[in-house]
């Protein structure tokens, strides 16, 4: 029979075995502090660790796609908008994250709509609106500058929303119908003049060959003849057959 000292003893070590052991998932690390100083990060897997004497802090590898609210933006020509934007990061360096600032997500987070306001604050409306893939690569090169030291690494940003004042969105829409019609006049401009240099060579054609004249003549009386059936009085000109006469008379001879 086993005396209640020794059972005691096995429940404590049970307990105190269970206590120390940690376990961490794929896509987690655990930052271990010992006395209140940084000792080791934890992998993933079975880890052990002495209660009481060492404190961990569980840390997510996972990439966190975060929303930055709407900014209100005033832009260098004096034009103001509401932009907002998603932001794609993920933690490289866990005990960075945790010792060098107090709240990752939070600082991020704070970072993102500051910088965003001051890049968008920098542009003009038509390069916002033309050039967002260039805002989307300063955006993303300045907010991973000043996050690297918390071992933050960020992967995109990516500029969602530009919200325009009524007034404005009316007067892009005229100025967007004027252009098309601008665009319409200079086409149709466009064919008239070729059409004219094509009507020029052909009167160049037809003064060089005078029978040309007449033969045409008789085609526009032909086309006429089989569109309509009604009865047309179409006058004929005599110098039509002229050149017939001339030259059945030179062939008499």
């Amino acid at each position: 029979m086993v005396s209640a000292p020794i059972l005691i003893f096995a429940v404590f070590a049970i307990v105190l075995l269970f206590a120390c052991i940690r376990i961490i998932t794929e896509y987690e690390r655990g930052v271990v502090f010992r006395l209140g100083r940084f000792n080791r990060v934890m992998q993933a897997g079975l880890n052990l660790m002495i209660p009481g004497v060492e404190r961990m802090v569980k840390i997510s590898l996972r990439e966190v796609v975060m929303d930055v609210p709407a900014q209100e933006v005033i832009t260098r020509d004096n034009v103001s908008v509401k932009v907002n934007a998603v932001l794609y990061f993920r933690v490289l360096h866990p005990e960075k994250a945790v010792i060098q600032v107090e709240n990752y997500l939070y600082g991020t987070s704070q970072l993102a709509q500051t910088t965003l306001r001051s890049i968008c604050g920098q542009a003009e409306l038509d390069e916002l609106l033309a050039e967002r893939e260039d805002v989307n690569h300063k955006l993303q090169e300045i907010i991973d500058l000043q996050t690297e030291p918390w071992g933050v690494k960020v992967r995109a940003v990516e500029v969602k929303q530009i919200d325009l004042p009524v007034d404005m969105q009316r007067a892009m829409a005229r100025q967007a119908e004027a252009e098309r019609e601008k665009r319409s006049k200079i086409i149709h401009a466009e064919g008239e003049f070729q059409a004219s240099q094509r009507l020029a060579e052909a009167a160049g054609v037809l003064a060089e060959e005078p029978i040309a004249i007449q033969l045409r003549y008789l085609q526009t009386l032909s086309e006429i003849a089989t569109e309509n059936n009604s009865t047309i009085a179409f006058p004929i000109p005599i110098d039509v057959f002229r050149s017939f006469y001339e030259g059945g008379k030179g062939s008499g001879s």
